[in-house]
Formats: structure tokens, sequence, C-alpha cells
């Protein structure tokens, strides 16, 4: 991200008939062999989760929320001091947010830009702090925060290394990845010894988009608006064509506001495979099918419009519920941070308020069974 002009762009955004049970079923024969086995224990507590929560209060789980240290947060300001001014991330704020609208647990992942400013020592350094920091908020909530570790790219070798660290040392839940870091997109071959490690961890991995590494061609609009949807995008084609998505299918991918465009743009990203065929032989299942495979969250796309659409693609199990916070700006009245969705049956809720996150963060299933929360 150009750091001197990030501040502006964290600010927030403004909030019968998807009945897809059948889509899961019809498109089991996208999904690769190696995806089955990872995927097989997420079915089932699926499967008991929803059967818990069709005779009990819906649990809900934000699988997008952040988090902002101090030291982060310094770290910023020392390129640019306007970063200074980023929102409130304390622990306290984020479990008020949570109280007040119901919010049972967490998924924790560092306040974009990310760790890397320009120089990798400080990159190793920021990252092994920050993911300390999660591992501590993890510990001290342990019913309440998953937490995700970020790695110090571009330097590959550090975080293969880190990788080792966050799972077996401070036991992070998975990891944050970024769309581009120094105009590197997530996909470019460069990187693929960090995708080998994640594959072969099984990781749950996190894409979440920062500014592009070019000047706004609208600098008058804020970046969040339009930006951030087509980074994710971008992001997702890069891993379609550049054939991480078929080498790496042990990863767990989510991609936050329900794919940014990608899947909107589903048929014509797909299209390439036939108009420039050339490009498109590291992707052999079609990118609809990779499409197909990744978790969405809601955060700044919890409407109709946006989740009609991509439920006549994306399996009902892959949509899970996020909110950005605190850069989303949730109601201001009522106990529910998404009544755009209120128009969903209750299964259908209940499953992507909560239940679709144990595929990846499966220790939830505790969670859900718990009759108590502890702050």
């Amino acid at each position: 991200m150009a750091l001197g002009e990030a501040a502006r762009y964290f600010e927030p955004d403004s909030g019968a008939r998807p009945q897809r049970g059948e889509v899961h079923e019809r498109d089991e024969h996208l999904r690769p062999d190696s995806e089955v086995e990872p995927l097989a224990r997420a079915v089932s507590l699926s499967k008991s989760l929803m059967r818990l929560a069709s005779r009990r209060a819906v649990k809900r789980i934000d699988v997008h929320a952040h988090f902002l240290p101090d030291d982060y947060r310094a770290a910023l300001a020392a390129v640019n001091p306007s970063l200074a001014r980023l929102p409130d991330c304390s622990t306290d704020a984020l479990l008020e947010m949570m109280n007040r609208f119901q919010i049972d647990a967490a998924v924790l992942s560092l306040s974009p830009p990310g760790v890397f400013h320009g120089d990798t020592a400080h990159a190793r350094e920021l990252a092994r702090s920050m993911n300390e920091h999660a591992a501590e908020l993890r510990r001290s909530y342990p019913k309440r925060f998953a937490a995700l570790g970020v790695l110090p790219l571009p330097d590959v070798e550090a975080s293969v290394s880190e990788i080792g660290h966050c799972l077996n040392h401070l036991k992070l839940d998975g990891f944050e990845l970024f769309s581009h870091v120094a105009g590197v997109y997530l996909g470019d071959h460069a990187w693929n010894p960090v995708l080998e490690e994640l594959n072969a961890h099984r990781a749950y991995v996190f894409v979440h988009p920062v500014f592009p590494p070019y000047p706004p061609p609208l600098p008058s609009y804020p970046a969040w608006l339009f930006e951030f949807p087509f980074e994710s995008t971008r992001a997702i084609v890069n891993l379609i064509y550049g054939g991480a998505f078929e080498r790496f299918q042990n990863i767990r991918w989510h991609f936050p506001h329900l794919s940014g465009a990608a899947v909107f743009l589903a048929h014509r990203i797909g299209s390439l495979a036939i108009r420039n065929p050339e490009q498109a032989g590291s992707a052999p299942a079609g990118a609809l099918a990779y499409l197909r495979r990744l978790f969405l969250d809601t955060a700044q796309a919890d409407n109709n419009i946006a989740l009609g659409a991509v439920l006549e693609l994306t399996p009902v199990d892959r949509v899970i519920f996020g909110t950005d916070w605190p850069y989303a700006a949730l109601p201001t009245e009522g106990r529910d941070p998404a009544p755009g969705l209120s128009y969903l049956d209750r299964e259908l809720r209940a499953g992507i308020d909560g239940v679709n996150a144990s595929a990846l963060v499966p220790w939830l299933l505790e969670l859900i069974d718990g009759d108590t929360l502890e702050d």
C-alpha cells in the first residue's frame, strides 16, 4: 500500500430466493480428491452443528475482525503520521461490539496494510511481534478469539520459517496474506515455497486486499469503494491462472467481501480459457470450479443483491459471516449486525452466521456446544 495515502482508505463502508442447498451436492464432483480428506471432518461438523442450530439459539462467529496493536500503529505512523488516526481496535472495543451484536467468537487478523514497508528486516521483526500479540489474544480469550498469523513477505525463506513458528509454537489458527506485497501478487511463482508450506499444513489462509501498487485513477474516492474489491479479484485471477489453486489444493482459502468482484465476473474470468487458451493451461478444472471452492465472507456485502448472485455459484456451506470491524459501518440500532441478511430462512442464516466457519476453525464446535461464553 502507498502509505502516504493509506489513512483515508480505511474509512468504513456503509447495510427467499437463494435456497441453494442442492448446489453442494450437485457440484461435489468439482472438488479434488485431495480436498475430500481435510473437509471430511468439517462436513460432519457442519451437520452436527446445523442440528444444534435448529433447536437452540443460533451462534454467531465473525471471521473478519481486525486487531491493531499499539506497536503496529506506531510502525505505520513512523512511515506516515496520518496512519496513527486509524480507528480504535482495542480488545475492549471489540468485545463491546461483539457483545452488543451477540457475536460469540471472532477470527482476528491484523489490520492492513501489513508488515512490509520497504525494509525486509523490519518486516521480519514486525511479523514476529504481531504473531506473538495474536497468540496472546487467543490465550487470553480462548472462548472468544481465534487468531491468524502474518508472514514477512517478500522474504520467502523467513516466511516459510514463520509458518512453522506460528503453528507449532504459537498455536495460531491460520494465516492472513495480502493481495500483493510490494507489487508482487499472490499466486506469483516466486512465492510458491510459501504456498507449498501452507499446503503441507493444510492451512487456513485469509486473503485481505490492500491498496494497489499504482496511483489511484480516481483519487477523490476512497480505495475501499472499488480498489479493494478489485484487488481481491486480481489476486483470485492470478491464483487461478498461475496454477496455485490447482497445485495447492489443501489450502482452505478465505476471501472477504464475497470475493470482491470475482464471483460476479466468474464467466468473464472463465472465458480466458476460450479466448486465450495458452494462458489457462495451469487451471485445468476451469475458473468456475476453483471459485466454487473458496470460502467467502459477507463483510461489506451483507445484502440480498450481492449474496443472491454469489449463491448462484458458491455452495451455501462456503459462505461465512464477517463484519470487517472496525472499518464496517454497523447498524446503530438492533442486535443484528447484518440486517441485510434477515430475509434468509433460519437454516441458511445459521450456516452463514456460524456453522460454516467450522470448516476453517474446527475447535469452534466446542464454542457452539457451550452453554455460556466468557469475556
